[in-house]
């Protein structure tokens, strides 16, 4: 659901308040097709007083009220604090195609608890992960609830609101081999569509949809949007959908 020009000056004509009322955003992984939308839909909306992007790398961010928060190595433990009061984490991969992204701070996944440490104590009170998973790999049982003991630690440690959406991941691209290795990707590769439409990965602006919408809605707590609901999202109103989430 893109914005069009009537809904872009009705937010510009509706009061604001001030942009240190609206808090600071902190950026984990903004690259990529999913980073790409975030920042679209919560800085072009103005949903923030200033946004902070980490970088490995000096850039422009080109965008106003976005600021690049430029970190060393690849262990949040050794970085000084920022100020922010909400943080998203993703782990989608920079489009290497693109410059600017190259030069972006991409977390993996092993890096989570540290990297929340490291937001909580700059402040922050509000966590969105976006975790991504292997198409039809995640148990039933896990799917609405903390799935590992990474996630049972970004849970004790004291987030005013974690917000855990569990997006399905592209299927990786076929490697080069030998005919009988193609032969048997290509026989596998036919579970896949299987596979319900719910555990299918979903256009990255849906799911920066569901996001922004999580922000806004949610009540302190933890709570897990599982792959149905990102899908269910991307089918119709996304804040429906995180409505009717959220109330389970």
């Amino acid at each position: 659901m893109h914005c069009g020009p009537v809904q872009v000056l009705q937010a510009a004509n509706r009061a604001m308040p001030p942009a240190a009322a609206r808090g600071r955003l902190v950026l984990a992984g903004a690259g990529g097709a999913l980073g790409n939308e975030v920042v679209r839909r919560l800085v072009g909306l103005g949903r923030f007083g200033s946004t902070e992007v980490l970088a490995r790398e000096p850039i422009k961010a080109g965008l106003p009220r976005v600021s690049v928060r430029l970190v060393e190595g690849d262990d949040p433990a050794a970085w000084p604090p920022t100020t922010a009061g909400t943080a998203i984490v993703m782990f989608d991969p920079p489009r290497l195609f693109y410059q600017r992204e190259r030069a972006l701070w991409t977390p993996q996944p092993g890096q989570l608890p540290a990297l929340a440490r490291w937001l909580r104590r700059s402040g922050v009170g509000t966590l969105a992960v976006v975790m991504p998973h292997a198409q039809g790999r995640l148990p039933e049982a896990l799917k609405r609830g903390l799935a590992n003991l990474d996630e049972q630690a970004l849970a004790a440690l004291g987030f005013e609101r974690l917000l855990i959406i569990r997006s399905a991941q592209a299927p990786a691209p076929a490697r080069s081999g030998s005919r009988l290795e193609g032969v048997a990707r290509w026989m596998l590769g036919i579970f896949r569509y299987m596979l319900p439409g719910s555990e299918q990965p979903v256009r990255a602006v849906k799911v920066a949809h569901l996001v922004a919408a999580a922000l806004e809605l949610a009540p302190p707590g933890i709570h897990v949007a599982a792959p149905q609901t990102v899908w269910e999202a991307a089918q119709g109103d996304p804040r429906a959908v995180v409505r009717d989430w959220l109330q389970r």
